[in-house]
């Protein structure tokens, strides 16, 4: 009977040590001024997370009250913080395409016959602003710098301003004619 070695030397290999610190610029520069404007967008937050700023304008939707309409305000003034925390980018092209579809409309009677198509992106338009802000509050409170790996809220942020892509090339506002 052969005898093995109780303790056989094992040849290890040394990985290095992952760094996931995202370092680009582009990105080190919103998360700077995220975090600076963190309590701002908190207050934000609270106020479109409250009776009034959320749940009555989603009921007002279903109630077909002409007070729908005041969301595209409130749209817009999310809109506005969340640029001013990057103002040198574009913000995503499809964000804008569902922010200009849910915004600049006034009320007209005619609009309760055709209400869901009427309205309905400027609740959508609402929705997705809304939501970014959630991201971007509760992001800025969670992180301690920006991520390489990353929850998927972080990632959305980042598209948001066009620092994330889907694998499918450059959006259309990167490509230069030939």
């Amino acid at each position: 009977m052969k005898k093995t070695p109780a303790h056989k030397k094992v040849k290890t290999i040394q990985l290095p040590k992952f760094d996931n610190h995202d370092k680009s610029p582009e990105i080190l520069e919103l998360f700077k001024n995220l975090k600076a404007k963190l309590p701002a967008l908190e207050k934000l937050l609270e106020r479109y997370d409250s009776h009034w700023g959320y749940e009555d304008p989603v009921y007002r939707f279903y109630h077909q009250s002409y007070k729908l309409y005041y969301l595209q305000a409130d749209t817009a003034e999310i809109i506005k913080n969340l640029q001013e925390l990057a103002p040198n980018r574009p913000l995503n092209e499809w964000f804008l395409r569902i922010v200009q579809d849910g915004t600049g409309k006034k009320f007209k009677q005619e609009d309760n016959k055709n209400w869901l198509p009427v309205t309905r992106p400027i609740a959508e338009a609402f929705f997705h602003a809304r939501y970014f802000l959630e991201m971007a509050v509760k992001y800025g409170k969670k992180l301690k710098y920006p991520p390489r790996l990353m929850p998927s809220g972080w990632a959305a942020l980042l598209y948001l301003y066009n620092l994330r892509y889907a694998g499918y090339g450059l959006p259309s506002i990167y490509i230069t004619p030939t």
